[in-house]
């Protein structure tokens, strides 16, 4: 059975989550994200033009603004909102990033760890998730801290290369 795709804007409780999620690395710039309800609750980052636009069309669409996560309910029955690489580019990050050498960079957009001696710099403070740059500031991923191991200091969660990865 097919269930219809609801459109509205992020209630306060999302947009809570969502910011709840920011503040653990920075601040978040953008304030303005549209839920679409489906099997899960993807959350999009849109400008009220944008949305102006949308609440005009008689024929919703499937996706706007850019896709920036989903809200599910863990195994915990608790609210979550995970971001995937792009909400980043919403939030100034200020904490829990690291910066990978050239090559570390390389191995992590295609699917590796990444050892301790790749690592440039980073700051870690509370979670366990960093942001992963390269020396150019270019945001490759999210990555896990393993800060007990030098092989795999930083363990692949998300890349930029997992678009071109994937099976077909």
């Amino acid at each position: 059975m097919e269930r219809e795709l609801r459109y509205r804007r992020a209630s306060s409780w999302e947009y809570d989550l969502i910011l709840r999620e920011s503040e653990k690395y920075g601040e978040l710039r953008h304030h303005f994200f549209a839920v679409v309800e489906g099997k899960f609750r993807d959350v999009y980052a849109v400008n009220g033009k944008v949305w102006a636009e949308i609440e005009g069309m008689p024929l919703k669409p499937y996706a706007y603004g850019t896709f920036v996560g989903t809200i599910k309910v863990d195994k915990n029955l608790v609210e979550k909102f995970y971001p995937n690489v792009e909400f980043f580019y919403f939030v100034k990050v200020e904490r829990n990033y690291a910066v990978l050498t050239p090559r570390a960079g390389f191995l992590f957009t295609t699917g590796k760890d990444v050892p301790r001696s790749g690592v440039r710099r980073y700051d870690w403070q509370g979670t366990k998730k960093l942001v992963i740059y390269d020396e150019n500031g270019v945001i490759l991923g999210i990555g896990r801290i393993n800060p007990k191991s030098g092989r795999k200091f930083i363990l692949n969660v998300t890349d930029i290369g997992e678009f071109l990865r994937r099976k077909r």
